[in-house]
């Protein structure tokens, strides 16, 4: 079996596992699902959750599409004229107490082919990481110490490299680069030397795949009865604001779909059900949420 299959059959078994992980904690909601296909080539499969005791909105997607790359990939790529293969796995979990934070995941694979359908490249990427809008620091250090033990055994220096690629990545860099969350793991466009590196990249991207659950599970479970108010409502919802402004302005993924003609309500089920802006909006000085702007500057979050 090649990777290409092997990758495609794990992350559909992951999505499975997810869901149902997701629904054991809500209670209520289950995922529905809507398969769709690319007239281009391929399709995929979107399951979406709503209106849960727990989760307000939420996707855990999988795709698998194939086809010309657009030209203004080409430009992206530096490429002439290639045919592409891309498969993966893309999550976002809004949940409705502003105590339970948002997060996001997903994990990828990619091949590109010159006109005669000869390999030209591949590469995997990909990660998760968590957006509290009241941090718990023991939450955000589960939450790492789950994704830097599930990638030790690939490299001792693995989790801080990555975990600076997410610090650096996740940035509304028009908001004086202020950060979208606290961060997790974040790669892109890990190469395979052969054959044998190429299973062994596999297998990373199970084991973080895999980490998924016991990473975040734990801390719904903990937060999602905590009583709040409209206040916190509010301030969730405003945070909500920074985390749509990244994710339609900067996040190469939901441009990456965009342009290859993918699905737009599955590319945009990132997006929450309710934010707000106010002009200029600054938290009252010595409040809890004035208190949570320290952790969205690069380097002031919490680690493992």
């Amino acid at each position: 079996m090649s990777i290409k299959e092997q990758f495609v059959q794990y992350i559909h078994t992951l999505q499975d596992s997810i869901c149902s992980g997701l629904e054991g904690v809500d209670g209520k909601a289950k995922f529905f699902e809507d398969k769709w296909e690319r007239q281009e080539g391929g399709g995929g499969k979107t399951r979406v959750i709503a209106n849960g005791s727990v989760f307000e909105k939420g996707g855990v997607n999988t795709s698998v599409v194939h086809g010309a790359l657009p030209k203004t990939m080409q430009e992206t790529f530096k490429v002439p004229e290639s045919n592409f293969f891309a498969a993966g796995l893309s999550l976002v979990i809004h949940p409705l107490n502003p105590f339970v934070p948002t997060v996001h995941a997903n994990w990828r694979y990619f091949e590109l082919y010159d006109t005669e359908g000869k390999r030209l490249d591949c590469w995997f990427g990909g990660g998760s990481d968590l957006t509290p809008y009241y941090v718990f620091e023991e939450d955000a250090r589960h939450f790492h110490t789950t994704l830097k033990n599930a990638i030790a055994p690939f490299g001792a220096g693995l989790y801080q490299e990555y975990k600076q690629h997410c610090d650096a990545y996740f940035v509304n860099k028009h908001r004086g680069d202020e950060m979208r969350g606290i961060g997790g793991i974040f790669y892109d466009y890990l190469r395979p030397k052969n054959i044998e590196d190429e299973q062994r990249m596999f297998e990373f991207q199970q084991a973080n795949g895999n980490a998924f659950l016991p990473a975040y599970l734990p801390i719904a479970e903990k937060r999602k009865d905590i009583p709040y108010a409209e206040k916190e409502t509010v301030w969730q919802e405003i945070r909500r604001g920074r985390y749509v402004e990244f994710n339609l302005i900067h996040d190469r993924g939901t441009l990456f779909g965009l342009k290859t003609n993918g699905r737009t309500e599955s590319i945009l089920m990132s997006l929450p059900p309710r934010a707000r802006w106010y002009y200029d909006y600054q938290p009252e000085a010595g409040s809890r949420e004035a208190e949570m702007m320290k952790y969205y500057k690069p380097g002031m979050g919490v680690n493992e």
